[in-house]
């Protein structure tokens, strides 16, 4: 492998595709904030609601895999 990863045609497109993927989830992660009847983050931070956390925990999870799967090919 070497040190082709440091070639900067590959270093700034894996950076834009890490851009990209961030990009894409956080679009993702406020869609589903909207679709929801409350705000996902005042539910969890100020009410605590540990249930609610470990389901969208697993929905970043699930987003994540599946932008990062996109984005690798």
């Amino acid at each position: 492998m070497g040190i082709e990863w440091l070639k900067p045609g590959v270093f700034f497109g894996s950076l834009l595709y890490a851009l990209l993927g961030v990009l894409v989830f956080w679009v993702c992660f406020v869609v589903i904030d909207k679709l929801t009847p409350y705000r996902l983050w005042d539910e969890i931070v100020e009410k605590q609601n540990v249930a609610l956390a470990i389901v969208v925990g697993a929905m970043c999870i699930a987003i994540g895999l599946i932008v990062a799967a996109a984005v690798g090919g």
